[in-house]
């Protein structure tokens, strides 16, 4: 489960839980129709609701695509004014339909229902929005949107439909396989969900799969324990590593792997699996998040972090594996973006402050000093008081923690008559543009006192962003 809810989870959170949805009540909604497609050809628009093809319910966008493969079908529909009918569609061979469905599930997330100790949604304090405290464990989601589900929701038509539909690859949480451990990280239906698992790959669906671990519970010998029984099931395509997170809204946990010797240890554990991995496979195939490499190594971040070759295509990277090398190569690649973006600083007498998690002082430390950006360019780098514990990646920086740190950097500001560029990481926003705790960018300013930017994430990207705002700053201050 997310911490942070991508566009799809939220757009279904709104349409409620799928558990007891009837057919009659599924149907999906246009949000947008190409213009000279069939669909456009039929008379529909925006707002109009697809309700089945050929005579079968429309549950979500998988089963849009499986059953409007051919190129004639018989489509159920409610029109503007609320009236209900069929229509047949046709397309030639390379023709899209010209539907866009708003979300890609129709029938509401299918939550989770287990007890997980780490559960991040239980760590949220009081009076957030509702899509950030739903636990969905779907697994149409984790093959659409790349969520991870433990499958301990999973009907005997459910594994049916996936095998039918071949929904393949899919992205489970696995935690751990020793029956005991399991039951006790995420209650009584564990034992299901590996069961299931296992059904499922020896059927032939593949799997990305991910640890969470903790300290003392599914570390050490669980953990190699999980890592063999994986390695046997060729259909596990990889596992990721990721260290425990947690808050100071809860008062089960205190500690995770943020320290060098703790992160080294697991680092250390995974290193002659992924040998043999790479010998019988040609891939490390477990892969160790990037928080156990930061927390490890600190400054000397750079002489241990694995090359992009390392991690194949990167397929864990939304999980936070491999996030930290692609940074480090777009700066690297980047060297005549950073001696263009410095010159632009220095002519428009403009310095920028960068605002950070406090997981990637690190990296900064390893990189700016080398670069002609040092001394223009310096990150700001936000405690999360919002959350605490040991929340420090940029992705989960709340406004008021944001907007408090500018306004004290705003407040002490004074460097030879220069204009301070703050800059926000877009990461720290949903779609919407809002932060987790609710926040958009003008109430972020008005909070701060002081003008902000939202920026990318990519230093190929931020640092012509830079240059543009360093013009704009200038000319207002001029």
């Amino acid at each position: 489960m997310e911490a942070y809810p991508n566009a799809d989870i939220e757009r279904a959170a709104a349409r409620g839980c799928a558990d007891g949805c009837d057919d009659a009540a599924v149907r999906a909604l246009v949000a947008a129709v190409e213009p000279q497609s069939p669909a456009d050809d039929a008379g529909f628009a925006p707002g109009c609701w697809v309700t089945s093809v050929d005579g079968h319910p429309v549950r979500d966008l998988i089963d849009w695509r499986w059953l409007s493969a051919d190129d004639v079908i018989r489509l159920g529909y409610i029109d503007l004014d609320g009236e209900s009918g069929e229509v047949e569609l046709e397309r030639e061979p390379w023709e899209d339909w010209g539907f866009t469905f708003e979300g890609v599930v129709f029938d509401g997330v299918r939550q989770c229902r287990n007890a997980c100790t780490f559960c991040f949604m239980r760590q949220l304090p009081r009076g957030m929005r509702p899509s950030l405290t739903l636990r969905d464990d779907d697994f149409r989601l984790s093959f659409l949107s790349g969520t991870f589900v433990t499958l301990t929701n999973l009907s005997a038509a459910d594994e049916q439909r996936i095998l039918d539909q071949v929904i393949s690859p899919l992205r489970v949480s696995l935690h751990a396989t020793d029956a005991d451990v399991r039951r006790r990280i995420i209650g009584k239906h564990a034992a299901h969900g590996l069961e299931a698992l296992d059904r499922l790959l020896a059927a032939g669906i593949e799997f990305h799969a991910q640890v969470v671990l903790m300290p003392g519970v599914n570390d050490g010998a669980v953990l190699a324990e999980t890592l063999a029984w994986a390695y046997e099931r060729p259909g596990m395509l990889d596992v990721c590593i990721v260290p425990l997170g947690y808050t100071k809204h809860q008062t089960a946990f205190d500690r995770s792997f943020n320290d060098a010797a703790s992160a080294r240890a697991v680092l250390d554990q995974l290193e002659p699996v992924q040998r043999r991995a790479c010998a019988e496979r040609g891939t490390p195939w477990v892969f160790a998040a990037d928080e156990f490499y930061l927390s490890a190594y600190g400054p000397r971040l750079l002489d241990h972090l694995p090359p992009a070759a390392f991690y194949g295509d990167f397929s864990m990277y939304e999980d936070g594996v491999g996030i930290v090398r692609a940074y480090v190569d777009d700066w690297e690649a980047s060297a005549p973006l950073q001696a263009a973006c410095a010159s632009a600083l220095r002519r428009e007498n403009v310095r920028v402050r960068l605002l950070q998690g406090l997981a990637m002082k690190p990296v900064w430390d390893a990189l700016l000093p080398k670069s002609p950006l040092a001394g223009l360019v310096e990150p700001l780098f936000v405690p999360n008081d919002y959350f605490g514990g040991n929340v420090d990646v940029t992705g989960l920086l709340c406004g008021c923690d944001m907007a408090a740190a500018v306004r004290r950097e705003a407040a002490a500001w004074a460097c030879d008559g220069a204009t301070a560029l703050f800059a926000v990481p877009r990461v720290a926003f949903n779609d919407d543009g809002v932060t987790l705790d609710g926040m958009d960018l003008e109430e972020m300013q008005r909070a701060a006192g002081a003008p902000m930017a939202v920026v990318s994430c990519n230093p190929s990207e931020f640092l012509l962003e830079f240059s543009s705002g360093a013009r704009t700053s200038g000319r207002r201050h001029a």
